[in-house]
């Protein structure tokens, strides 16, 4: 080999740290976290820290989230009852010529439609207040006969009802026909309300579905409650169902097999969801025990006691060559707006200058047999 070759060899392995990378070293993120005048907190995601961190606030960067999507599924077969607010329309059928009801002339008479009261109760003429709240229609149509026959021992009731609020819904958005939806049953699943107001809009990304139920809005992604119909849980009077953009994301960034923001597609969404979404990897960059999971908090939300963090900026290190590093890694929820960045292995350097040596060695050896 020419001796005036050997010092180029020598300045490319002394400078072999500066060459071009993909992504950070993980001491390179993590060099201000060792100083007593440290700007980042590092926390370990093991098992012995993952139940400490589940309890910390929600970051300040994240937007507004929804509470965890009600379980429990259908409920038993069963008709809805007569609630406060619902209408009954009574028709009386008698064919006594002297009836309290009924003109000479007539077989029926035709009652005003009557509103359920906030005690339960309706007005029936001769008969006076009758409880029917908590009734089915045939339960309310029998025990209304029995009391009308008190008094017109050969009289026929025919009932009608129409819901009232406490027995509709409300499809709000992000469909074809929004409005108001009686329940015909106890088992009108979220799905059934979807799917007669025509479907989610195909131009919504990532669509979520909300459930909002006495105050409270429950959410979780319609490609998982499409996947899952156990998930599929039944309406109650007075719920609202809207169908929304989900605008959660995160950011994969350096060894991974994706380098982009990537929106949540399921509700929660653990750190090896995250590494199943950035497609994984680069199995010939990536650092295993360095994957780096950053988030910033409101300077409010600082804890000295172990409950919440102590800085703004964290830095949440996995190690993914161990099984408790993988467990705790399942059990890890990314929240909107995380970076998840995926370090470089220190091996990388090391054969890329081994990789071009050899390259300058084949030319000599070409150089030489020319």
């Amino acid at each position: 080999m020419p001796k005036r070759l050997l010092p180029m060899l020598l300045a490319l392995a002394l400078t072999g740290c500066a060459l071009p990378r993909g992504a950070a070293m993980q001491s390179e993120i993590l060099a201000d976290s060792t100083t007593e005048a440290r700007d980042l907190q590092v926390v370990p995601v093991t098992r012995a820290t993952q139940a400490s961190i589940a309890a910390w606030p929600r970051p300040a960067r994240s937007r507004a989230g929804h509470a965890p999507w009600p379980r429990g599924g259908l409920r038993n077969p069963d008709g809805v009852t007569i609630a406060s607010g619902d209408s009954l329309t009574m028709t009386v059928w008698d064919n006594e010529e002297n009836s309290l009801l009924t003109a000479p002339t007539q077989k029926s008479a035709a009652l005003t439609e009557t509103t359920v009261a906030g005690d339960g109760t309706i007005f029936l003429p001769y008969v006076g207040k009758v409880e029917v709240r908590g009734l089915s229609a045939d339960q309310a149509r029998d025990r209304l006969q029995a009391r009308l026959a008190e008094v017109l021992p050969s009289a026929q009731l025919q009932l009608e009802t129409r819901p009232g609020r406490r027995n509709t819904v409300d499809l709000v958005s992000g469909v074809a026909r929004a409005g108001k939806y009686p329940l015909p049953d106890r088992n009108y699943s979220v799905l059934s309300l979807i799917s007669e107001g025509g479907g989610a809009h195909s131009a919504l990304k990532n669509p979520v579905v909300k459930l909002i139920r006495g105050g409270t809005a429950h959410g979780i992604p319609l490609r998982q409650l499409f996947s899952s119909p156990a998930l599929d849980v039944s309406l109650r009077g007075g719920d609202k169902v809207l169908i929304e953009e989900d605008a959660r994301s995160f950011i994969a960034l350096g060894a991974a097999g994706r380098q982009s923001t990537i929106p949540f597609d399921r509700d929660p969404l653990n750190a090896l969801d995250a590494m199943s979404l950035m497609g994984g990897v680069n199995p010939g960059r990536a650092n295993l025990k360095g994957v780096l999971i950053l988030r910033e908090y409101a300077p409010n939300q600082l804890r000295q006691d172990g409950r919440g963090p102590d800085r703004t900026r964290v830095v949440f290190a996995l190690d993914l060559t161990t099984a408790d590093g993988l467990f705790s890694a399942g059990n890890f929820g990314i929240a909107d707006g995380d970076l998840i960045l995926v370090t470089e292995s220190p091996l990388t350097s090391t054969r890329t200058i081994f990789g071009l040596i050899g390259q300058l060695f084949g030319l000599v050896d070409q150089a030489n047999g020319t």
